[in-house]
């Protein structure tokens, strides 16, 4: 039986070889080997064939797998069913069915076959794994036909076995960290042994610790970087700097923070006069605590940048630094870098300096309470709180007027996005999530630190040090096609002829602003975008219109502002250009591209915690209805944003009629027409299920009555 199987196989190969390559069908195929065997015999030929690797299908059918043709490709990221490899060449990206992995997992080196998929989409095959490079993942521990397994939380659906358990004493419903420790042919096949367990899988904090776990980031600072951080905190050193420094201490300097904000890294100052206005922004003076090669420094360079999360933050400096003396606290003397600006009455800048700084703030602000000073609620608490400030303030909203106008004037595009905040009781659960606000004095702060900033980049590029840019580059060609595309399908007219310009995009997006179109064509846009960036090199940011720009503001949470504040400083103190190219230019290459990986793995760590947050939230909700905006749609479904800031999907199989289907674009339809549901229609929805693992959420579609009255 065994040689008649391989007789059969080695037949196909034969045939395949005949048609030269090309893709057949299996009734193409069948035909010249019908005289050797039945279809049956055929089907289970192809199947074995395609798990050795040696055929694949491609529409419109099989095609033997041809090693000249194969793509070194390293495994990009694994969902459940499906996974996705990125070409080691030029970077692009394929989707590859669950079936094709062949047991692959992240960071896997790998040759792949492409073929022609759904949709004549050109997808991947994974035919060899070169390199094994993944270990660690989460997963939830289950209890199948008596035996604990873990499964995982993305790599595939299948329950590993467990060959190690340490010493954790495992329960099911567990959240764990594990390493692969064998590897099988598929995933299925893989055994696992368990690093850490972290608890309940239902409750969020739990989670939320595995999935910093996993991307190796910790609260826990190492013993000699706390004492470091504890050496160089002595409030002495602040009078000891005095004499070298210029003295602001005169100046109404005041902060602007949330109320619980315990790192206060920026303050401002303000006046108008006869020309137009004197800004000041001054950020504490990290640099000056946190040395080149120290530990701290080290430390700080490995974090990338702080994470916030829920209602806690992994810092990128100890507290002693980030909440003591590195924090402009009010009414104490404080180090500080200041950026002091002149700008004109139209709100150009004129004129700028970079010095080295004492100031003391006259009170911390709370944006909340700022916002109902510019509103007019002009309480005695807040008029006595403020007392020192008090005239300042509407000179500063003036001020972050004209700016505002001004990035408005130059074409910056206006993208709306969704931030959440979410409310956590005493007991460590999430209780509520609603649309986080942003008041005046935000986007005010907001402003005067883009100011600072773009002087900052100024700097660095004028006198020609190496520097540490944030950079936004035009929007990539495969992604103007998308928006193209999308525009077209709904009728927007658009005038690329020149290339994409932030102004066109910014007309595109007032054009439709407040009407049903905008939820799409802003999503549209969005993802048109670039990713921002950090580089060593001046190419400009786009989003911003400005050929220059850098992040000064926040070196107690982004290492890029403290790099920029030690080369500065550096050149300041009368190093010569030549000497900081010499000193930082690998430095600063180096600062730039770890600190773009760190701050991907903080934003992405932040969503995932910021899920299973909200999946908590939603779980304490099923069976309510809400309404909500319809996101996106994909093929297995429709993504359903709520008014709280909640998003989850309404599965296609749930829609009342079985013959919807996804149109490929912005819509799901039904055959021959009838309802429709297009991104930014606002439906009525109830919560049926909330994962809290994954941070998935489940809704059901309430059709209105009258739909349901005509069905």
């Amino acid at each position: 039986m065994k040689n008649e199987k391989n007789e059969y196989e080695k037949k196909v190969l034969e045939q395949l070889k005949k048609f030269g390559g090309s893709a057949k069908s299996f009734d193409d195929l069948y035909r010249p080997l019908k005289k050797y065997m039945r279809k049956g015999d055929l089907d289970r030929a192809l199947g074995a064939l395609e798990r050795q690797n040696k055929v694949v299908y491609s529409n419109p059918g099989y095609a033997i797998v041809s090693k000249k043709n194969l793509i070194p490709c390293t495994v990009s990221r694994l969902k459940k069913t499906f996974g996705f490899v990125r070409s080691d060449a030029d970077d692009k990206e394929y989707f590859v069915a669950g079936r094709y992995l062949n047991g692959a997992m992240p960071g896997d080196k790998v040759l792949v076959q492409t073929y022609v998929g759904r949709n004549d989409l050109i997808e991947g095959k994974v035919v060899e794994i070169t390199e094994e490079n993944f270990s660690r993942f989460t997963g939830n521990i289950v209890n199948e036909f008596g035996e604990l397994k873990l499964v995982p939380d993305t790599l595939s659906k299948y329950a590993m076995k467990i060959e190690d358990a340490g010493d954790f004493k495992l329960r099911e419903g567990d959240k764990v960290l594990a390493e692969v420790c064998h590897r099988g042919r598929s995933h299925a096949d893989h055994k696992c042994r368990i690093i850490a367990s972290f608890g309940s899988s239902l409750k969020a904090s739990v989670c939320a610790m595995s999935v910093l776990e996993l991307n190796g980031l910790t609260p826990i600072f190492p013993p000699e970087v706390i004492a470091e951080a504890k050496a160089v905190s002595d409030q002495r050193s602040v009078s000891a700097e005095l004499p070298h420094r210029l003295d602001l201490r005169g100046l109404p300097i005041f902060t602007i923070d949330g109320a619980a904000t315990k790192d206060i890294d920026d303050a401002i100052s303000v006046e108008k006069t006869e020309s137009g206005y004197k800004l000041g922004v001054h950020i504490a003076d990290v640099s000056h605590y946190v040395k080149p090669k120290s530990e701290l420094d080290n430390e700080a360079f490995k974090r990338g940048t702080s994470v916030y999360y829920a209602n806690r933050v992994i810092p990128m400096l100890p507290k002693e630094l980030s909440n003591g003396i590195c924090s402009l606290n009010p009414q104490e003397d404080r180090l500080a870098f200041s950026a002091l600006m002149e700008l004109d009455r139209d709100a150009n800048i004129v004129s700028y300096k970079f010095a080295k700084t004492v100031i003391r703030s006259r009170v911390k602000g709370v944006y909340s309470e700022i916002n109902e000073l510019l509103e007019g609620y002009n309480s005695k608490a807040l008029c006595e709180k403020y007392a020192e400030v008090l005239d300042v303030i509407p000179v500063m909203n003036e001020l972050a007027q004209k700016l505002r106008g001004k990035k408005i004037y130059r074409g910056a595009p206006q993208i709306s996005t969704v931030e959440s905040e979410l409310i956590i009781n005493d007991e460590d659960y999430c209780v509520d999530v609603k649309p986080h606000e942003s008041g005046i004095s935000q986007e005010i702060i907001e402003d005067f630190m883009l100011c600072a900033n773009e002087c900052a980049a100024k700097f660095g590029s004028e006198n020609g040090l190496p520097f540490v840019y944030r950079i936004h580059e035009d929007p990539p060609a495969e992604r103007v096609e998308t928006l193209k595309m999308g525009l077209t399908e709904l009728n927007i007219p658009y005038n690329f002829d020149e290339g994409v310009n932030p102004r066109t995009l910014s007309q595109i997006l007032e054009g439709v602003r407040g009407t049903d179109k905008f939820p799409v064509v802003n999503n549209l846009v969005l993802r048109s975008m670039a990713k921002a960036k950090y580089s060593a090199e001046p190419v400009g940011h786009f989003g911003l219109v400005l050929a220059d720009y850098a992040h000064f503001t926040s070196p107690i949470r982004r290492y890029p502002d403290l790099a920029i504040h030690r080369i500065m400083s550096d050149f300041l103190a009368g190093g010569s250009d030549a000497k900081c190219r010499e000193r930082y230019s690998k430095f600063a290459y180096a600062a730039a591209d770890h600190a773009t990986e760190t701050e991907i793995i903080a934003m992405q760590t932040e969503r995932g915690c910021e899920d299973c947050y909200k999946a908590e939230f939603m779980k304490s909700k099923l069976g309510e209805v809400y309404e909500g905006v319809v996101v996106s749609c994909v093929p297995h479904g429709m993504y359903v944003l709520l008014d709280n800031s909640c998003e989850g999907l309404v599965k296609m199989d749930s829609l009342p009629w079985q013959d919807y289907y996804y149109d490929e674009k912005f819509s799901i339809k039904r055959e021959g027409g009838g309802e429709q549901f297009t991104v930014g229609k606002r439906i009525k929805i109830r919560v049926t299920a909330a994962d809290v693992s994954s941070g998935n959420v489940d809704f059901d579609y309430i059709a209105p009555a009258e739909s349901r009255k005509d069905a």
